[in-house]
């Protein structure tokens, strides 16, 4: 306990320094705009941002970027209770009854409660953070090589459940990602692969133009399509009594510890996201409530209950990306990549060689929850204004910083013409609905897999026996390849009554 205190300290010495206070509020100020306007979501804005932190030291670029994350939790609120229309994609279920509470001139305690959920879920998250984070990086220590390449698969296997549409659909763009991953000259002969003559593409393709291509134009193209309705519907005169009254504590506060228990332990597993969770903990409070006939007509707990677990979820992605390495989503694989171009390499070593961006990130937590706390009631009105904001002005200003952060990467055209090429890639890819997140987490984790996968072949002298006489690496083989059968089950069964039928 008094080593955990100790580096508590340590980690708020870090945060509340005057220059990572300035970027935490930067942070979740940006989130929180982000997360107000329907159709830019947090992916596209950190994709956008990345290269804003080259100057920064890691720390302040981190603290900024994870601001940016679970700020956006937030403001997608807001949209959800007063338009109706999610700011973000964690925020659709708040729309159920957060949108009703606003029409039976609620919109106030609905806000109120969102804000003050989603502070003590966040706060929780963070506690639990800082105490599970030590003890599991200790045990990550004792990985080697082929726990690494097992832990790596598993976890391209997880990223296949990142799909939302179909599992198919997910395991053709990881395979993408790792062809895409392994672009450039290959690491021990130097040989180039998917080059094809161009030098430009020999150390690699650049993760800035892609991430800003994928997400950043793809979402800009795809909502300029979209003619969606920004009417608001409620007066800010009616948007009054922002504090939730006694009752609706009392109704809310078993919801809020419920929703952050279930947030905190779905955003530990890879590829759940803060999204699922949001709707788990809606379907977990209309299950314990007297009243479940009533829940879409204006409860608070469905506002309650979901907004806690998508901020807790929120945060405690943190856990693998920081104490294994393994991004668990779009957004931190986005940070994993934003560390390397740092030259921090995260996993169980960051504790010890980086013990001021480890404690520093997780105090700034704590930290940015409270100044979103003091943020989001107070501004509630410059957020509906901001809402009446033309996208005809708000979104060629996007482009313009996007095309500007590709060329500054090396001052490239290069650059500019791969952002543009994965942007258009990316519009038409979602059009058909692929989703870009699995691929960005199967760009990242490849070159880790093959690394460590030649690490393992190299100690072993060749033997693949290596990946198996291991407990901890079978561990992670053994799940992982049970996760890639189990939807296969399902066929196998029905497969096997029809044989059993015509015999």
């Amino acid at each position: 306990m008094e080593s955990f205190l100790n580096n508590l300290y340590f980690g708020f010495s870090v945060s509340l320094s005057p220059i990572n206070l300035v970027y935490c509020f930067v942070g979740v100020l940006l989130g929180t705009l982000i997360g107000v306007l329907p159709g830019i979501g947090p992916v596209a804005t950190v994709s956008i941002l990345i290269p804003s932190t080259f100057n920064l030291n890691p720390v302040s670029g981190i603290i900024m970027l994870a601001g940016i994350y679970y700020g956006a939790q937030y403001g997608g609120s807001t949209t959800s209770i007063l338009l109706n229309i999610p700011g973000e994609a964690s925020s659709v279920v708040t729309c159920l009854d957060g949108y009703q509470m606003a029409l039976q001139g609620r919109a106030g305690p609905a806000l109120g409660i969102a804000a003050f959920g989603s502070f003590i879920a966040g706060t929780l998250a963070t506690i639990g953070l800082g105490i599970l984070g030590p003890p599991l990086a200790s045990i990550a220590l004792r990985f080697g090589a082929p726990e690494y390449t097992t832990l790596i698969f598993m976890g391209l296997v997880l990223a296949t459940f990142l799909g939302q549409k179909s599992m198919l659909k997910a395991v053709t763009m990881i395979v993408l990602g790792a062809v895409l991953g392994t672009v450039g000259r290959e690491t021990v002969s130097a040989f180039p692969r998917f080059t094809f003559g161009v030098y430009e593409l020999e150390d690699g393709l650049g993760f800035i133009p892609l991430i800003m291509g994928l997400f950043g134009i793809s979402e800009v193209l795809l909502n300029v399509e979209e003619k969606l309705t920004r009417e608001i519907l409620l007066a800010r005169r009616n948007i009054a009594g922002l504090f939730p009254t006694l009752q609706d504590w009392r109704r809310s506060i078993f919801p809020i510890f419920r929703g952050s228990l279930l947030g905190f332990f779905f955003g530990i597993l890879p590829g759940s996201g803060a999204t699922i969770t949001s709707f788990a903990a809606y379907a977990l409070e209309k299950k314990l409530s007297r009243e479940p006939e009533k829940f879409g007509t204006g409860m608070i707990e469905g506002v309650a209950g979901p907004e806690a677990a998508n901020n807790a979820a929120s945060q405690a992605n943190f856990i693998p990306l920081l104490c294994l390495g393994i991004p668990c989503n779009a957004l931190t694989a986005l940070l994993v990549g934003a560390l390397m171009i740092h030259g921090v390499q995260p996993g169980p070593l960051t504790m010890t060689q980086n013990p001021d961006l480890f404690w520093g990130t997780i105090t700034s937590m704590y930290t940015g929850n409270l100044l979103l706390l003091l943020l989001n009631l107070p501004l509630i009105g410059i957020w509906v204004r901001l809402l009446k904001v033309p996208y005809s002005i708000l979104y060629p200003l996007v482009l313009l910083f996007m095309i500007v952060g590709a060329f500054s990467l090396s001052y490239s055209t290069f650059d500019v013409y791969l952002t543009i090429f994965f942007g258009v890639m990316g519009y038409v890819m979602r059009k058909i609905d692929y989703e870009a997140a699995p691929l960005i987490l199967a760009f990242i984790l490849t070159p880790m897999f093959e690394d460590n996968f030649r690490q393992a072949l190299l100690i072993s002298h060749g033997d693949f026996a290596v990946f198996v006489n291991r407990p901890l690496a079978l561990g992670f083989l053994v799940v992982g390849v049970g996760l890639l059968v189990m939807p296969l089950i399902p066929h196998l069964r029905n497969w096997m009554g029809k044989e059993r039928a015509a015999a």
